[in-house]
């Protein structure tokens, strides 16, 4: 059923349309195109190119299927927390990030459970030296000899295990990293990556100023989500690691930006 609002005197203008697809998932989270077809009696094609112009202004995002309201993340999961969610997607982005790192290359391990998924991928490589911010990966990476390790130190966030803070990110400005791997718990293509815990910003800024090249690795079930500090954006960037649930219209927009997206085969 077409909804009362829709337009008894015509066909809707686009503006017209993307207000009524808003309204409609504000009410419902999450609706499939199929739906979103029905309610507003337009073909699947007018609805995607409706969805994908709300998602490109950080109105809407284009889920597997249909689409959803962004949603704030108003306090960052646990270390424990976070290791319980995911683990096979962790594990397929965990093995393309490990595939960059070859011998006599220094990177930096931003904190998270997916880059701790990398160290035992990582253990084969000569001359590596890793630098992170997370005490489990520095724990993780005790046993490996060959291995040169520099964790950051500062101030240390208990519930995720890592330094965070102004004395992180300047122990951070006094190295120089091969390549870059920054984790996010929340991500989309208009704020790029956002945080609730402002003490968060400047480590992962600190770690992009100091790295030649660099990596999201970001899973498709945080993209949509906010918090209240920005941290940088997509195009910051100069590849995007991700599992295989981002969607078409999340590609094409990242990759528009100029940035390469990585993510494992559909099986």
């Amino acid at each position: 059923m077409i909804d009362d609002e829709t337009n008894e005197l015509g066909p809707l203008i686009p503006d017209q349309r993307r207000e009524l697809i808003l309204k409609h998932l504000r009410r419902e989270q999450v609706l499939s195109f199929n739906q979103l077809s029905t309610l507003l009696d337009v073909s699947h094609m007018t609805i995607r190119r409706d969805v994908s112009k709300l998602e490109e202004e950080g109105r809407a995002v284009s889920v597997p299927g249909g689409a959803k309201i962004p949603s704030r993340l108003l306090v960052e999961p646990s270390h424990e927390e976070k290791a319980l969610v995911d683990p096979t997607e962790k594990s397929a982005m965990a093995a393309i990030a490990a595939s960059m790192v070859h011998d006599s290359m220094t990177i930096y391990l931003d904190a998270g459970t997916t880059m701790l998924a990398m160290v035992p991928l990582i253990a084969h490589v000569r001359d590596l030296t890793v630098v992170t911010n997370d005490v489990a990966i520095t724990s993780a990476l005790m046993p490996h000899p060959t291995t040169e390790l520099i964790h950051i130190g500062g101030r240390i966030d208990k519930g995720n295990q890592s330094s965070v803070g102004r004395l992180a990110a300047a122990m951070l400005k006094e190295l120089v990293v091969d390549i870059a791997f920054i984790s996010t718990s929340s991500w989309d293509l208009k704020r790029g990556l956002t945080t609730p815990a402002e003490s968060k910003v400047e480590v992962k800024q600190a770690a992009l100023s100091i790295s030649s090249s660099t990596v999201l690795v970001a899973a498709s079930s945080k993209y949509g989500t906010f918090g209240k500090y920005k941290a940088l954006d997509l195009r910051d960037f100069d590849v995007v690691v991700s599992d295989s649930g981002l969607s078409e219209n999340i590609v094409a927009g990242i990759t528009a930006l100029g940035v390469r997206v990585e993510q494992p085969p559909v099986d």
